[in-house]
């Protein structure tokens, strides 16, 4: 059997290489009909909705982690390079580093060009918020905090649990944030449905988001970004934002690239005020944009070979 220390390093240079084809079958689209199949059944048994919700989360988790680990066992059978493969292909698919970047430099490059409205619908792709008044400014401020952000749910906590648990981790944290993407709301609909999945879903990323901070501050010094400013932006706002996690890798990025996030954002036409994260009261830019690209991919190089080589430490104390 191939060790983890080969595939998953396999894997990170596959997503840098072909980041996901739209042809390419994912098993992120499966996690996600597997959750809509899996409301639809528990809402029509009559239980509580929050009970429902919390089967639902078993199931689609459960189901998902279950599902990689046959998947892995049954190509194992066949030849331990087919296990290899699999594992490989499971991992890969696990995490976005190249997609991030790539919707990230769409809206640089539109931004660059001076297509403010190409920038607008490129950044729409990339966030919740309503994008149609926004300024080259919003547009940039919304593209870079949406890679900071998703520099956690989409790069290091994939990484962090198949480091892990193997492919089985990585499927299953993907089960547990696509969960939270689907029935994570606080609306009438999922406000009881969706709450265990959204609690899953702060559990899951608590600790990844605050090592994410560390690989950060390592990839900023690296790069003589904003090292110090990092720690300052963290431990002043982080815990102002709404989400338990996100304001940690926010913060991180603000203070590494010497702008402020968050000030006011519109959701389905409601403004809502957002914390400032950051300690320079510099605005973003393309520039800006640019630079968190660059931030993202080397903050997943450092938190990758740092897991790799407590993996092989810890191996060989214990």
């Amino acid at each position: 059997m191939v060790s983890l220390e080969y595939l998953l390093p396999a894997a990170f240079l596959c997503d840098l290489l072909f980041g996901d084809p739209r042809w390419m079958p994912h098993p992120v689209k499966g996690i996600g009909r597997l959750a809509l199949a899996a409301e639809k059944a528990l809402r029509a048994s009559g239980l509580p909705l929050r009970i429902a919700g919390v089967l639902c989360v078993l199931v689609v988790v459960g189901g998902s982690a279950g599902s990689a680990w046959l998947v892995v066992a049954a190509a194992n059978l066949l030849h331990p390079l087919c296990g290899a493969a699999a594992a490989i292909f499971l991992l890969y698919t696990s995490i976005a580093v190249k997609d991030l970047g790539d919707h990230a430099g769409a809206v640089r490059d539109a931004l660059e060009s001076g297509d403010t409205g190409l920038a607008r619908l490129k950044v729409s792709w990339m966030v919740g918020r309503d994008t149609a008044g926004l300024s080259e400014e919003g547009i940039a401020l919304a593209a870079t905090e949406s890679v900071a952000e998703n520099t956690v749910d989409g790069v290091t906590a994939p990484l962090f649990y198949a480091l892990l648990f193997g492919p089985v981790g990585a499927v299953a944290y993907k089960a547990v944030n696509t969960l939270d993407s689907s029935f994570g709301y606080l609306n009438e609909r999922y406000r009881e449905f969706g709450w265990a999945s959204a609690r899953l879903d702060d559990l899951a990323n608590w600790l990844p988001s605050r090592i994410t901070v560390l690989a950060i501050a390592f990839a900023s010094a690296v790069k003589r970004f904003g090292f110090f400013d990092i720690f300052k932006a963290v431990r002043r706002g982080a815990r102002l934002h709404a989400s338990p996690n996100a304001g940690y890798p926010e913060a991180a990025f603000a203070g590494a690239l010497g702008v402020t996030f968050g000030g006011p954002r519109s959701y389905g036409g409601v403004v809502h005020e957002a914390p400032l994260l950051g300690v320079a009261r510099n605005t973003c830019s393309a520039d800006s944009v640019r630079r968190s690209i660059g931030l993202m991919r080397l903050t997943a190089v450092v938190f990758l070979a740092a897991g790799l080589m407590s993996r092989v430490l810890a191996e060989r104390l214990w």
